[in-house]
């Protein structure tokens, strides 16, 4: 998926079949924000029962509400987005499984980069890196699923990759605090 995946996209997206990538958006979710909270505890939402309850709560909410209700949607919006681009394209549930295939590097979106390695800042680079990734995953899966060009796939996957890889994963706010941060690093 990661390394070839035109081949990925046209062998391993199924029609009719949104299980497995819904299961895999899931699953994705839930590692970034396990290691969200492993990584910045002050994330973890606050309930009575102490931080660890409130972990387990905040992940099934994800896992059973959040991450479905996001990808749908977003996969909702994919597909009207694709209508005045296409006049054939694939089903809804080969959206579905594209977007929630092209998630699959922001599993570890939420590693930072050490104050080691910045010079005493802490900056989400990878998280940017991984939140790009997947934007360049989707629009690679929909040009390969749908069977359209790529300047296509790119217009038409513009808002669903804004409102996953930008929002969901905070991508836009990784690119903007590492730029700065490298910014200020430099000066």
């Amino acid at each position: 998926m990661l390394v070839h995946p035109r081949r990925f996209f046209r062998d391993g997206v199924a029609p009719g079949d949104q299980a497995p990538g819904l299961l895999f958006a899931i699953f994705v979710a839930l590692v970034y924000q396990s290691l969200q909270f492993a990584v910045s505890p002050a994330t973890i939402p606050t309930i009575e029962g102490g931080p660890v309850a409130s972990a387990v709560v905040a992940l099934l909410v994800i896992a059973l509400f959040v991450a479905p209700a996001l990808l749908h949607l977003t996969a909702a919006i994919q597909t009207a987005l694709l209508i005045p681009l296409l006049s054939e394209r694939a089903g809804v549930s080969e959206t579905v499984q594209v977007i929630a295939y092209a998630t699959a590097p922001c599993a570890f979106a939420a590693v930072p980069i050490p104050k080691l390695l910045t010079a005493g800042f802490e900056i989400p680079g990878i998280r940017a890196v991984c939140a790009a990734y997947g934007a360049v995953l989707l629009v690679i899966g929909i040009s390969e699923v749908h069977q359209t060009s790529v300047p296509k796939a790119i217009l038409a996957s513009f808002v669903p990759a804004g409102v996953i890889f930008g929002y969901a994963f905070r991508g836009f706010e990784a690119f903007s605090t590492t730029v700065s941060v490298l910014a200020t690093a430099l000066t």
